[in-house]
């Protein structure tokens, strides 16, 4: 398998990660708008509850969806250092592994996004909480899984922005692909005083979406540009800085 990936051409490569880097906001898009945020009911610990235990099975699947989303964010966070490295390894490997340190944070937050089912169980230890306790605890626990995918937030921004520079740099990919990526992985950054950060989502968002859309289009249709990315892996292959 890997020699059969190292044989595809970068446009091949470039294509298979447009592929997963759509999954991943295809993923995000239906396990949180589309079933979370329709079962969470702001402020409201109670409603939350009863919402969650009458539809188990839906939130078990937003959990589901959420794990294949960071899935593949890992596998796109790799396939991007394996295109970009012939620009610099070294920023490159950096943006991989502010990637996968994102990925990471955000997975480890979802433990929080499925304690509510395992608190409002009804599991005879937990009788000793009255039910107010354990809708309180439940929501509490959906907050904390909120306030740590902010926090992956941060580093998605750092690789964000590495790659931007990255892509801009690299030759083999249009220019303005770099600028898009650079602004999307500043407003990330905004999470780093997560009051502005929520302010700013929406728009941030927005914006994340539309740079996803002109990569993944470019990275279909045009593809990359694999005699200059050649160029470029032949001449970092000659670099004592790789």
């Amino acid at each position: 398998m890997t020699n059969l990936i190292a044989e595809t051409s970068p446009s091949t490569r470039g294509r298979i990660l447009a592929a997963l880097y759509l999954a991943v906001i295809a993923g995000g898009i239906i396990a949180q708008l589309f079933i979370a945020d329709s079962l969470v009911v702001r402020n409201d610990a109670a409603a939350t509850a009863a919402n969650i235990l009458a539809n188990k099975s839906l939130y078990r699947l937003a959990f589901t969806i959420f794990m294949l989303e960071m899935a593949a964010q890992m596998a796109v966070s790799m396939l991007f250092y394996d295109l970009l490295k012939p620009v610099n390894r070294s920023v490159a490997r950096l943006a991989a592994i502010f990637g996968l340190t994102a990925s990471g944070i955000k997975t480890m937050a979802r433990l929080f996004f499925y304690a509510p089912l395992i608190v409002l169980s009804g599991a005879p230890y937990l009788s000793v909480m009255e039910p107010a306790q354990l809708e309180a605890l439940s929501f509490l626990f959906l907050r904390i899984n909120s306030q740590g995918a902010a926090i992956a937030l941060i580093f998605f921004g750092f690789e964000t922005v590495l790659r931007g520079w990255l892509v801009f740099k690299s030759g083999f990919l249009p220019r303005f692909l770099g600028v898009i990526s650079t602004i999307g992985g500043i407003g990330w950054l905004t999470y780093l005083w997560p009051p502005l950060g929520s302010r700013v989502f929406t728009a941030v968002a927005l914006f994340a979406i539309i740079g996803v859309i002109a990569t993944t289009g470019w990275l279909f249709i045009r593809g990359v540009d694999d005699v200059k990315w050649r160029e470029r892996a032949a001449l970092a292959g000659t670099s004592i800085w790789r």
